[in-house]
């Protein structure tokens, strides 16, 4: 039996969230005292926006991986995969290892991933590449807040309180 191709890319994007979830811890003391830009979303906006982003990113590779010749779709599932681990990753460092300054220069790594994720799904079906631009945008704004986040704290790293 061969298993589709959306059950798949769905099953590693909820392996993806899974893993951030379970490793996300708002309401710590540690992040709670860090100092933050006004500018920051509400906490109930982060599960609001990532679960539709998340979506996304499971359609998005399902397309992709199902357009596109062979040498396209083998790097897009490499791309694919390194981007759900550096997703994932991100939220161990800032929540779970307390590192801000650490995870501000994981989400760059992250942002690259995703403009390479980007465009191999673009090459492999236009509508891909368009379901992954609000990922693309969303993290580029997380990047933001995450380096605000480090300037406003410059000893926060690492701190367990």
């Amino acid at each position: 039996m061969t298993v589709p191709t959306w059950v798949k890319a769905s099953a590693a994007v909820v392996a993806a969230a899974g893993a951030g979830s379970i490793a996300t811890d708002p309401s710590s003391r540690w992040y709670r005292a860090l100092r933050k830009p006004g500018w920051q979303p509400p906490a109930a906006a982060f599960p609001a926006v990532w679960t539709p982003l998340y979506a996304l990113i499971a359609v998005a590779g399902t397309r992709a991986l199902n357009h596109g010749d062979e040498s396209q779709r083998r790097a897009f599932r490499r791309a694919y995969g390194i981007n759900l681990v550096l997703n994932a990753a991100w939220t161990a460092l800032f929540f779970r290892a307390r590192r801000p300054r650490a995870a501000l220069a994981e989400i760059a790594a992250l942002n690259v991933s995703n403009l390479v994720l980007l465009r191999r799904a673009a090459e492999a079906d236009r509508l891909a590449g368009a379901a992954l631009a609000p990922y693309v945008a969303w993290t580029l704004f997380a990047a933001a807040l995450n380096a605000a986040i480090v300037n406003l704290n410059p000893g926060a790293d690492g701190a367990r309180k």
